[in-house]
């Protein structure tokens, strides 16, 4: 899956069992062969994605934490919170971590990064859509939205779904108050699990990335928080330079072609 790398990259563990997590179910992981994907785990993710495309317009907050390796394999740890607005079309992200603070602005004609401390941002013209402004960004300028995969699992390409080698249920726990599924995934070099709300809102609330490339196994986790259905404009997605900020060139991948 590309954008597990890339979460763990651009951002942005088990069950818990503290006040704010707590393992309802804590049953233990089954034996897992390299085949071993449950259907019902797949059926899960998809109707998360069913679900939160149907979604005339959301505001996500993510706090996540994120995992550093040193030299000496010492495992560092740094917190970042994620805002996201999302309407169609529009998308406007907030990215504040302990290292880079990043502004993103699409509002169906514009793609916008900023930089608020250095004050510094670039404009690059987009597509309508916001599922085409995802992949246009990356593929252009190798630019990935933090938790941007939470959207993609039923965009009519089968494969990230083929990808997995493994899924299963881990059982039931509490995110934040709410109850949840917890599932746990195998894909490539990553393990992941992702808490999905019960009920007729299947909303991500939670999720977790581990590393098995490196050996100290570094973990990607986030505790989303969501307002559905929110009263927004085009003007949240709307860029306006302040006077004093300063217009980049953004950089790309490839030469575009004349």
């Amino acid at each position: 899956m590309r954008g597990l790398a890339l979460i763990l990259c651009a951002a942005t563990l088990v069950t818990g069992t503290n006040a704010s997590g707590q393992a309802d179910t804590p049953a233990s992981a089954p034996t897992l062969t390299s085949e071993a994907v449950n259907p019902e785990a797949v059926a899960a993710l998809k109707r998360m994605s069913d679900y939160l495309k149907t979604l005339k317009s959301f505001q996500l907050t993510a706090n996540s934490t994120r995992d550093l390796v040193t030299v000496d394999n010492q495992r560092l740890q740094t917190d970042a919170v994620v805002q996201y607005k999302v309407m169609r079309p529009g998308i406007w992200v907030h990215f504040d971590s302990d290292l880079k603070d990043r502004e993103f602005y699409f509002n169906g004609k514009n793609f916008t990064i900023y930089a608020p401390k250095l004050n510094f941002y670039a404009t690059a013209p987009a597509p309508a859509t916001n599922a085409e402004f995802i992949k246009a960004i990356y593929d252009k300028f190798g630019i990935s939205l933090p938790l941007e995969d939470l959207f993609r699992w039923n965009d009519g390409d089968d494969s990230d779904l083929q990808a997995l080698t493994s899924g299963f249920s881990v059982g039931t726990a509490r995110i934040d108050g709410v109850r949840t599924d917890h599932w746990a995934f195998r894909q490539g070099d990553y393990d992941w699990e992702v808490w999905i709300e019960q009920g007729d809102r299947p909303l991500p609330r939670k999720l977790v990335i581990v590393d098995r490339t490196d050996p100290a196994l570094p973990a990607y986790s986030a505790r989303l928080n969501w307002v559905l259905n929110p009263p927004l404009s085009v003007s949240d997605f709307t860029f306006v330079p302040g006077k004093d900020a300063k217009q980049i060139q953004l950089a790309t991948l490839v030469e575009d072609k004349k």
